[in-house]
């Protein structure tokens, strides 16, 4: 029986990783992402095709959210979640200042209560008198 090994590349492209790491759904998305500068490198601006190291210092911007992570492993391969997690180790400060943003959303959102039900015929009266674009 022969014995195969699966030897970790050398570099990977930094689209590819992305993926692989499941910051991005698709490819396509992390090729996006890289062109319009939400990835550095290193604190410069890369091309999705340049290769990434292990060691290498990462920062994603995702939506709201920053990460500062450093490539611990190579992939080109989209494997599991907790897989895809070993890739990367995100630093302390990056993880406490998602915490505090997403704590900061929470708490802005926790102001609004949506109606329970839809806007009786009185109540739809007053919202066009208060000039409501949308109730008309």
């Amino acid at each position: 029986m022969i014995e195969t090994k699966t030897l970790e590349p050398a570099a990977v492209r930094l689209d590819v990783w992305l993926w692989a790491a499941r910051f991005f759904k698709t490819r396509s998305l992390a090729k996006q992402a890289v062109e319009t500068g939400k990835v550095d490198v290193a604190g410069q601006r890369p091309k999705s095709s340049r290769a990434v190291r292990v060691g290498e210092q990462l920062q994603i911007s995702r939506g709201d959210e920053v990460y500062d992570v450093q490539v611990r492993g190579l992939s080109d391969l989209r494997g599991p979640a907790p897989v895809a997690q070993q890739l990367y180790e995100e630093s302390e400060a990056s993880r406490a200042r998602r915490a505090e943003l997403r704590a900061q959303r929470a708490a802005a959102k926790n102001g609004y209560q949506p109606p329970e039900h839809r806007p009786d015929k009185r109540a739809r009266r007053l919202i066009r008198a208060l000039g409501d674009i949308d109730a008309i």
